[in-house]
């Protein structure tokens, strides 16, 4: 009876502190389900493409961007990606019904322009001689908040998107296309933290406008910046995440499992067979 009491008594006080523990730490485990998009109006979505990484179009997550071109441009579009998140891009082209065989391909790069490699998807697909469409996937790996220099690790800031064809034949260059593209994230939460953050996220001109604020220069540097996007609820400063909370929750578990232990084996004073005398 008195184990039972104990244990009871360690379970009602161990309640409310999980309940508190677990509600900030429930929201990754949903967001793991479903894509972390914010909502965006894709009525104001990019309409064109770039031609190369100084002149992507910038387009936010969650948007469906389309654009017309030609078969065997290269086609640019630029994100923002943060730390705890898992990229998806998606592309469709719509290639006209007289063209030959053709092979699409989606390359990702981050903001200091090195290819990252797709974790899964259909990077390039070949579509058939009067397919009507050709669609492309490219999910990334988890972006880090922290990585060693020589590592190839996908690090916040900015991503680019390029979206081309590959050895087309002589019939089908010039051949008007249309293509939609669109990104959204799942967000791994504390699964993915490391011990450590970026000074800065790799967006293009972030260093002259730190530059510039440490300078207190005038307003005419601001035209340096290439890159104005950033996610919604801004960059994440890497510290936290809800690795804390669990952390915390074991802290707690192994203090009551202490208070439990030592009130189990202390007993309950002098044994009733040892005279007082004694």
């Amino acid at each position: 009876m008195r184990i039972t009491r104990v244990l009871s008594s360690t379970l009602l006080a161990l309640g409310p502190v999980l309940g508190l523990a677990l509600g900030p730490a429930a929201a990754p485990a949903a967001a793991d389900s479903t894509p972390s998009a914010s909502p965006s109006d894709d009525s104001s979505a990019p309409t064109e493409a770039g031609t190369s990484f100084r002149t992507a179009t910038e387009i936010d997550q969650g948007q469906t961007a389309t654009a017309s071109g030609s078969a065997g441009d290269y086609l640019y579009w630029s994100f923002p990606a943060d730390s705890g998140q898992r990229p998806t891009v998606k592309a469709t082209v719509k290639l006209p019904q007289a063209h030959t065989t053709q092979t699409w391909q989606v390359d990702v790069y981050d903001g200091l322009r090195r290819r990252q490699a797709c974790q899964y998807g259909a990077q390039t697909r070949t579509a058939g001689q009067g397919t009507a469409s050709v669609e492309l996937t490219c999910v990334l790996r988890t972006v880090r908040a922290w990585s060693e220099p020589w590592a190839d690790d996908p690090l916040p800031g900015t991503y680019y998107v390029r979206l081309t064809a590959l050895d087309l034949k002589a019939a089908d260059l010039g051949l008007p296309v249309g293509t939609e593209l669109r990104v959204d994230s799942k967000d791994i939460g504390g699964a993915a933290a490391v011990d450590g953050s970026l000074a800065k996220p790799l967006v293009p001109g972030i260093a002259v406008t730190s530059q510039a604020e440490e300078d207190d220069a005038d307003d005419s540097s601001a035209t340096a910046v290439l890159s104005s996007i950033e996610p919604d609820d801004g960059w994440a400063s890497g510290w936290w995440s809800d690795r804390w909370v669990w952390t915390a929750i074991g802290a707690v578990l192994a203090a009551l499992a202490g208070i439990g232990g030592y009130t189990l084996t202390r007993g309950s004073g002098r044994p009733r067979h040892v005279p007082p005398g004694a």
